[in-house]
C-alpha cells in the first residue's frame, strides 16, 4: 500500500462538546465556547445559510482532521484566508479574508474541494449578515437533501391548474360573479368567459416559458409551477420553486427577471392593441372611464391614446382586449412585488443581496398589509406572501459577485414596471374638472 502522509491521513472522530477548535493563529478555545458562538449565529436574524434544513445527526458532522485539511489545502492565500472557524450545526463556518474576485476564488475553492474529498462536502460563499464580511460554510451534502412530500408536486399542481382555469373563466363573465352559487346550475354561461381567459392565461404561460428558458440557460431546475386561483383577477400566477443550489446572484436574476420580462412584454402589446383596434362585434365593452384610474400605466395610455374621448362620467365603448390584458399585466406586477420569494423578492435579492432585500421585503409586506384594509386583493396576496412565499430565499453557492449592470438595469425596470400597473392614475382626463379644482 502507498505510505499515507500526515496530511493525508483522516482522523474520523467528529467534532463534540469536549474537543478544541484552533483558529489560523494557533490560539485554542474550548468547543463548548465555540458552540455558543455558533448558537448565536444559528439565532440571529439573516443567518448565513437561511432555510436550509440541517441535520444534527453526529455520524455528519465534520471530522478535525478533515477541519484541517479544509483550512491548510482547500482554502488559502491566494483564495480565502482562513483567521478562525466556528461550528455550524453540521458543518463549519470559517471567517477569514476573501481574496481576489469572489467568483474565480470561488471556483478554485470548490476545485480542491472536488479533489480532496470528492462529493462529500458542499461549500458556499456568503456575506455574513452580523458583520457584512465574507464567509465561507462547509457542509456535508447529506445535509442538504430535500424533503419529500406525500403528494406528488404533479398531482397537486394539476389540481390547482383545473381550479386556475375555472377561475379565469369565471372571472370574464360576470353574471356568474354576483352569484357563484349559481355557476354550477349555469356551466354553458363560462363558454362567454372563454376569450377573455384565453389571453390572460397566454400572458401567465408566457411569463412561466421565459422562467424555463431562462432556467435551461443557466443550469438552475424548477418544480412544477403551481397556478394559484383567484376569484378577483382570475388567477394570481404561478409559484414555482428552484429545487437545486443556485450558482450566483446573476444567474438568479436572470431566471427571475425572465418570467416578468416575458409577461409585461406581451401583456403591453395587447394592451396596445386592445387601445387602437375597434371591438370585433362592433360593440365592445360599456365601461366607466373611472375605471382606468386604478392603473398609471393604464390610465396614462387610456389618455394618449383616447384624448377627448376620454371624459369622466361619460360611458366609454372599449375592445374587452383592453381589460384582459389588464388583467395580465396586473398578475405580472403582483408577482413583481419585491417581497420573499416572489420573482420581486428574487430580483431584490440578486440586485442588491440578502440584507438590502430582506429588508425591502418587510416594508413591501407592510405595505400590503396596509393595503388590505382597503383591498380584498392585496388582503388575499399577503396572505399567500406569509403563509408560502415569505421565504428565506435559500443561500446560493456564492453570494458575493453583484450582476452585471445590464441585468440589474432589467431588473430595476421591472420592479419599476410593476409599480406603473400596480399604482393609481391620480390625474384627471378632461381638462375641465382641472379648472373647476384650481377655481
Amino acid at each position: 500500500m502507498p505510505r499515507q502522509t500526515k496530511d493525508e491521513t483522516v482522523n474520523t472522530e467528529p467534532l463534540n462538546s469536549t474537543d478544541t477548535v484552533q483558529n489560523i493563529d494557533g490560539d485554542a478555545t474550548p468547543a463548548s465556547d465555540a458552540q455558543e458562538k455558533v448558537e448565536v449565529v444559528d439565532v440571529a436574524m439573516g443567518s448565513p445559510l437561511p432555510g436550509m434544513k440541517q441535520q444534527l445527526d453526529e455520524s455528519v458532522r465534520i471530522p478535525k482532521a478533515t477541519i484541517d485539511i479544509l483550512k491548510d489545502q482547500v482554502f488559502g492565500f491566494d483564495t480565502f484566508f482562513v483567521t478562525s472557524q466556528e461550528p455550524y450545526e453540521g458543518g463549519i463556518l470559517f471567517k477569514g479574508n476573501l481574496r481576489g474576485q469572489p467568483a474565480k476564488s470561488y471556483e478554485k475553492i470548490t476545485n480542491r474541494l472536488q479533489n480532496k474529498f470528492g462529493d462529500q462536502y458542499k461549500v458556499f460563499l456568503l456575506i455574513n449578515p452580523e458583520d457584512e464580511k465574507p464567509v465561507a460554510v462547509v457542509v456535508p451534502r447529506q445535509t442538504l437533501q430535500p424533503e419529500t412530500t406525500a403528494v406528488p408536486e404533479w398531482f397537486a399542481a394539476a389540481a390547482f391548474g383545473v381550479v386556475t382555469i375555472f377561475t379565469l373563466l369565471l372571472r370574464n363573465v360576470p353574471v356568474l360573479q354576483d352569484n357563484l352559487l349559481s355557476t354550477f346550475d349555469n356551466l354553458e354561461l363560462l363558454k362567454d368567459g372563454v376569450s377573455g381567459a384565453l389571453v390572460t392565461a397566454l400572458i401567465i404561460g408566457v411569463h412561466e416559458i421565459g422562467h424555463i428558458l431562462a432556467a435551461r440557460d443557466t443550469g438552475i431546475k424548477l418544480a412544477v409551477p403551481y397556478f394559484v386561483p383567484s376569484w378577483q383577477i382570475g388567477s394570481f400566477g404561478a409559484i414555482t420553486r428552484i429545487v437545486n443550489i443556485v450558482r450566483n446572484r446573476e444567474d438568479l436574476l436572470k431566471v427571475a427577471a425572465a418570467g416578468p420580462l416575458a409577461g409585461f412584454s406581451l401583456g403591453f402589446v395587447l394592451l396596445l392593441l386592445g387601445f387602437i383596434l375597434p371591438p370585433s362585434d362592433g360593440l365592445g365593452l360599456v365601461i366607466d372611464p373611472a375605471v382606468f384610474h386604478e392603473s398609471f400605466l393604464v390610465g396614462g395610455l387610456a389618455k394618449l391614446i383616447l384624448g377627448d374621448a376620454l371624459k369622466e362620467g361619460t360611458k366609454l365603448s372599449i375592445n374587452p382586449l383592453v381589460l384582459w390584458a389588464w388583467a395580465g399585466l396586473l398578475i405580472n406586477a403582483i408577482n413583481s412585488i419585491p417581497a420573499g420569494e416572489l420573482d420581486g423578492g428574487r430580483i431584490a435579492f440578486a440586485m442588491w443581496g440578502r440584507k438590502i432585500a430582506t429588508r425591502i421585503s418587510s416594508f413591501a409586506i407592510g405595505l400590503l398589509g396596509i393595503s388590505a384594509l382597503f383591498n380584498d386583493v392585496a388582503f388575499y396576496w399577503v396572505v399567500l406572501i406569509f403563509f408560502l412565499q415569505r421565504g428565506p430565499i435559500a443561500p446560493l453557492s456564492e453570494e458575493i459577485s453583484d450582476p452585471e449592470n445590464n441585468y440589474i438595469s432589467i431588473g430595476v425596470a421591472i420592479l419599476l414596471f410593476g409599480l406603473l400597473v400596480s399604482l393609481p392614475y391620480p390625474f384627471p382626463f378632461d381638462a375641465s374638472q382641472l379648472t373647476d379644482f384650481d377655481l
